[in-house]
Parts: C-alpha cells; structure tokens; sequence
C-alpha cells in the first residue's frame, strides 16, 4: 500500500513549538535544566588558592585533628621500617634516621593528645 506524504510534512499552524510564548518557555525550560544539571561551582577562600589540592575542614576539633596526625605518623613509621629492612648500607641509615624522626614526631603529638584529653 502506497501512503502519500508531503516532503517536508506540513506542520500544523497551532503547534506548540511556534510563537515568542513558546519560546520563553523554552528558554525557561533550558535555563532550569542548566541549573540541574551544570551548576555552577562554589567559590570559597580555599577554592581560590592557586596550588592548593587539599583542605582541612575547619570545624575539625583538636583531638580528631592530633588523633589523626598520630595515626598517619604510626603508617609513615610502618611504611618507613619495612622500607629500611630492603635497603642496604648508607641509604639504610637514611631510612632509619626518617623512622626515628617519625617516631619522635609521633610521641610529640601522642603528648599534646593526652594533655588535650587526658585519660
């Protein structure tokens, strides 16, 4: 069977995509989905700072903040003393000096801890 169509088809005059009403509304519909769906970044202080990757939150309380100092000093002296035992001679010593420089920085903070919050 054989349909006849027009070539271009022909629109009907009381579309919804024709006249400046519809066209705001389009534009509104753009502007809404942009809001979705591409937000704009937040600007804030650290944001602006060339080089800077990492922050620490600024409601962070002392005792969390030196907590956690303590344990990234317990994994660097981990990190370090399996480091050391591969090595041989002069950079051996190195190595070992960085751990005692670590486990020194360690007690510091483990004191500042406990007098921060003395169990």
């Amino acid at each position: 069977m054989f349909k006849i169509t027009p070539n271009p088809p022909e629109t009907d005059p009381t579309s919804t995509h024709s006249g400046s009403k519809n066209k705001k509304h389009d534009e509104a519909a753009k502007r809404a989905l942009d809001h979705y769906l591409l937000p704009k970044p937040e600007k804030s202080e650290e944001a602006s700072k060339p080089g800077q990757l990492f922050t620490v939150a600024k409601n962070a309380d002392n005792e969390c903040l030196l907590a956690n100092l303590s344990e990234n000093l317990a994994s660097a002296d981990a990190m370090i003393s399996n480091l050391a035992f591969d090595l041989e001679g002069p950079r051996r010593h190195i190595a070992l000096g960085v751990q005692q420089l670590i486990e020194l920085s360690s007690l510091l903070a483990n004191r500042v801890l406990d007098n921060v919050d003395p169990r």
